[in-house]
């Protein structure tokens, strides 16, 4: 027999969330739903400017929409990857 799981609470403030993280046990929640996400920190201080070829734009931005994020995240995390 399969064990429920049960279904993660809505946590209305910082606080609320540090003590369900510090008390729960995680492996009795439903985590299936969760979506990976990435925080950025440093602050952008410099723009650029790009001529891309209309296609190759639309095929940055309707990969960036499949992933859930904006275009120019999408292409900084590209930059990101390609000098890591």
């Amino acid at each position: 027999m399969t064990k429920k799981l049960k279904k993660i609470p809505r946590l209305l403030s910082d606080e609320q969330a540090e003590h369900f993280l510090e008390t729960a046990d995680l492996s009795e929640y439903d985590l299936s739903g969760f979506k990976r996400v990435h925080f950025e920190f440093e602050p952008k201080s410099l723009a650029v400017s790009v001529r891309l070829p209309e296609n190759l734009y639309a095929s940055v931005k309707k990969k960036a929409a499949k992933e859930g994020i904006k275009t120019q995240r999408f292409i900084r995390r590209a930059l990101e990857r390609a000098v890591s």
